[in-house]
């Protein structure tokens, strides 16, 4: 590394730099030994400027009676230099014997400037140097510095960095520090490679860990920079995921990295021994203490006879015991696996015992390094307090919970020993990090056109650990806005309580022939009932409104001079559509009406619906963002009548199971339902039946299916069906002739389903449309019935039919979000469904 200089001083600043300080020995000052007769007050000081005499002469510490003797001297001598307040100390001998004590002062820094750092702000880098502004100048310090800088760039990748001190000295013994930083290049790693690895593709395995290649979008992503932690932590991810996967005897031997000069970058090897993989054989339960019952904690054990060897499902398992045990008056208790290879048979026999602990009391739990967030947020983690029996379980949990927050770069929880031999203390280790974000979002689909969304939330909201969000969408065909605040803690108690409110805007597009318009508010409780299983209570009040454009709904349905309203049965009696070469054309839709269901709901005005529901969700994916494996299951229901305009009852149920199959090939096999009931007298509106396209079949329009209305002359609008049902097939590969970090797969699939019985109204007195201001063009003769009366001019299909497609997916894991293109072709469809073989969705955050 380059060590450069600018002075102003002559040789003595250059000896500074680059010599030791020039400091004589007691013996190379001749000191006589008629020193060791002197006192601290004959002592006399020259060359000390900001220093204070009598600060000097205090490290000068006599013996017995008063007197300095040699040794008094030397040490005092040694503690000077140690300050590094001076460039340079001198012991002389006066008149009369007397100490001379000279000294060189250090100059005091007055400025401290960076030049050419681009990547890394200054602020950034003056929080990182020991040395400061008006601080003592000290060569040391400034090579520390040196190293401290170019370890931040390498840190952030940049292993080509220069970093070059340079002094300039000032008038009155100051100096001003530059550190030159030549940034260099990003040094990415150029290739990860595995060794030893059977049981796991390569491929698989580079989902695992966090390190990723370099490629063409890296600048969008951090992953790719070599950093020795992030390679280390890899190295107990491959572990822990061959020990997840019944690999008992698993060691990721080495993980070598070597730099290579032509790429500029590094390549990453990680060396496997898989070993065996291994079954559980039989599981046991046993007990050292007196009137414990081993098998009263079968129930809480996750291991299975049969099943994989997981070492994640037995410390579960292990976690659960010990506090279960803890509960039932064992607060010492130690649950202590055991296993037994059969290297034969390739089953593990594993036996859980059950112990007495050594009985330690927490004397004090000290946390550190949160300095923005409060202690109490962090200590209601903790189902431990300071008094209580130490569980090693539950200081377990507290940690894995504190990680779970997501405020904190690192979080760790070790133990001291307390103030006896049965005391300990546990010290928690944090260091914070940015909990805010301000999000800049955009996306296109093919159902809700262009969109785009500016949010800005905060994780730890004034470091009280509360979550707070707004956000503005606007877009081609949805615009709204909506506030979101979570207290995870309501009233000291693990229950979230959530408060949402939003304003949605519902354009018409070609799929709809009418916009919707809703502002609502909804109250909502947390609970985690286990670790794979939640349940959110829930209210929901929104009031909606229907916008039509004006040619959808001007009442111009006169053919002629005379109205004509066809009934169902004169429909039918057409085979379906009516003959209108007698009656001029269809009077009640001739120029394009809207259907009547949704007329109605126009004339209806704003609605206001109050529901209560809950949702009651099991999860045991691997990866929620990714899932290669796990069930994941929603039961869903809401009860709308609680006041209100509407009343109804809504179930539905969604269940997702992914299986991990050969080569890298993960199935997924999707089934959903629901179900609308009426509660009491009052009709169901059109709004709130279900309505179906791509997200039930692909290869639909978007409310492509279901029962529909028929009039040839009016929109045709889908009007939804109470009932629906679903099921997908789908394999999701790789493509193994693509980087991993590419991040694209494909997928092939098979999907069926269908929705049916409306319920919702078919005749309409349109008395009430008459009498309003909006419609009050629509009088006489121009009104269909001519006067008041009841329109039953609903004709709609509204079959049971099966809906099935076969297609294939392009799944890309953008850095600008997840994207999926999907080709679907329908193998059965309704007379009077719509189709939409092509349909891309997508968006992004940055």
């Amino acid at each position: 590394m380059k060590f450069g200089l600018r002075l102003r001083g002559g040789l003595l600043a250059t000896l500074i730099m680059f010599g030791a300080p020039v400091v004589a020995p007691i013996g190379a000052a001749f000191v006589s030994s008629s020193a060791v007769a002197q006192t601290v007050q004959s002592i006399s000081v020259e060359g000390n400027r900001r220093v204070e005499v009598e600060t000097i002469r205090s490290y000068f510490r006599p013996g017995p009676g008063g007197r300095l003797d040699q040794g008094a001297i030397d040490d005092g001598l040694k503690a000077l230099i140690e300050t590094g307040l001076f460039q340079d100390v001198r012991i002389n001998r006066g008149a009369g014997g007397q100490i001379v004590v000279s000294v060189v002062e250090n100059p005091v820094i007055g400025r401290i400037a960076f030049e050419g750092n681009k990547k890394i702000k200054d602020e950034q880098l003056t929080t990182e140097v020991q040395s400061k502004a008006r601080g003592t100048f000290s060569r040391a310090m400034v090579q520390s510095d040196t190293l401290r800088i170019a370890e931040i760039y390498r840190r952030s990748g940049r292993y080509d960095v220069r970093v070059t001190p340079e002094i300039i000295e000032q008038p009155n013994n100051r100096v001003d520090l530059v550190f030159t930083v030549e940034e260099g290049s990003k040094t990415g790693v150029k290739s990860i490679e595995f060794v030893g690895n059977s049981a796991f593709s390569s491929y698989r395995l580079r989902d695992i860990i966090k390190t990723h290649e370099s490629n063409l979008l890296s600048f969008l992503a951090s992953n790719d920079i070599y950093d020795p932690d992030r390679v280390e932590a890899d190295r107990d991810l491959i572990r822990r995921f061959y020990l997840k996967n019944g690999f008992a005897d698993v060691q990721v031997v080495a993980a070598l990295t070597e730099y290579d000069p032509d790429k500029k970058g590094f390549n990453v090897t990680f060396k496997i021994e898989e070993g065996s993989q291994y079954r559980v054989g039989t599981v046991d339960f046993r007990s050292s203490i007196p009137n414990f019952d081993p098998t009263a904690l079968r129930a809480y054990s996750r291991v299975n006879v049969g099943a994989l060897y997981n070492v994640e499902s037995v410390e579960k398992s292990v976690e659960e015991m010990q506090i279960e045990a803890s509960r039932r008056g064992y607060a010492f208790a130690v649950v202590r696996p055991g296993g037994d290879r059969n290297f034969e048979a390739h089953t593990v026999s594993v036996v859980f015992n059950v112990d007495e602990g050594p009985r330690t009391y927490i004397e004090r739990i000290n946390v550190r390094g949160n300095s923005r967030t409060r202690d109490y947020v962090i200590r209601r983690e903790f189902d431990i307090s300071e008094g209580d029996a130490y569980n090693r379980a539950l200081v377990d949990r507290a940690e894995r919970r504190l990680k779970n927050l997501d405020y904190f770069k690192t979080v760790k929880i070790t133990t001291e020993p307390g103030s006896s031999s049965d005391r300990v203390v546990l010290i928690v280790d944090l260091e914070e990090k940015s909990t805010g974000d301000f999000s800049i979002s955009g996306g296109y689909s093919t159902t809700d056109g262009a969109l785009a969304e500016v949010s800005v939330s905060e994780r730890n909201l004034l470091g009280r650990g509360l979550f707070a969000k707004a956000s503005v969408t606007y877009g081609q065909y949805a615009r709204g806005y909506s506030l979101s605040f979570v207290e995870p803690y309501l009233l000291d108690y693990r229950v979230a309580l959530g408060l949402d409110l939003y304003q949605r805007e519902q354009l018409s597009n070609s799929y709809i022939s009418y916009g919707t318009k809703t502002l609502g508010f909804s109250p909502r409780l947390g609970f985690s009932l286990r670790e794979d299983l939640a349940l959110q209570l829930r209210y929901s009040v929104y009031q909606q409104q229907i916008s039509l454009p004006y040619y959808l709904a001007n009442c111009n349905n006169v053919v002629g001079s005379a109205a004509f309203n066809p009934s169902p049965a004169f429909v039918n009696a057409n085979g379906g559509v009516p003959d209108l070469s007698s009656t001029g054309g269809l009077g009640c839709y001739s120029d394009g009406e809207a259907s009547l269901p949704v007329r109605k709901e126009l004339a209806n005005g704003k609605t206001l619906t109050s529901a209560l529901g809950y949702t009651l969700t099991y999860n045991t994916l691997d990866n929620n963002k990714n899932p290669t494996d796990g069930l994941l299951v929603d039961f869903r229901q809401d009860f709308a009548g609680v006041g209100g305009d509407v009343s109804y009852l809504k179930t539905v149920v969604d269940a997702k199971y992914y299986a991990p199959l050969v080569s890298d090939i993960v199935g997924l096999v999707r089934v959903q339902s629901g179900m609308l009931n009426k509660i009491g007298s009052q009709d169901l509106r059109m709004l709130d039946h279900f309505q179906m396209g791509p997200n039930l079949v692909r290869g639909f329009a978007p409310n492509g299916i279901g029962p529909r209305d028929l009039n040839p002359f009016g929109t045709q609008d889908a009007l939804g069906g109470t009932k629906y049902w679903g099921a997908s097939l789908e394999l999701q590969m790789p493509f193994w002739f693509l980087p991993k970090e590419v991040g694209l797969k494909g997928a092939v699939y098979a999907d069926a389903g269908g929705l049916f019985d409306y319920q919702g109204p078919t005749t309409w007195s349109v008395t009430n449309e008459m009498t309003t201001t909006k419609n009050s063009n629509c009088v006489g003769s121009t009104i269909n019935p001519p006067t008041a009366g009841t329109c039953t001019g609903l004709v709609y299909d509204n079959g049971n039919v099966v809906r099935s497609s076969v297609g294939v997916g392009l799944i890309w894991q953008s850095p600008f979000g997840p994207l999926r293109f999907d080709y679907a072709v329908p193998l059965t469809k309704g007379k009077y469904d719509r189709t939409q073989e092509f349909r891309f969705g997508g968006g992004t955050s940055f």
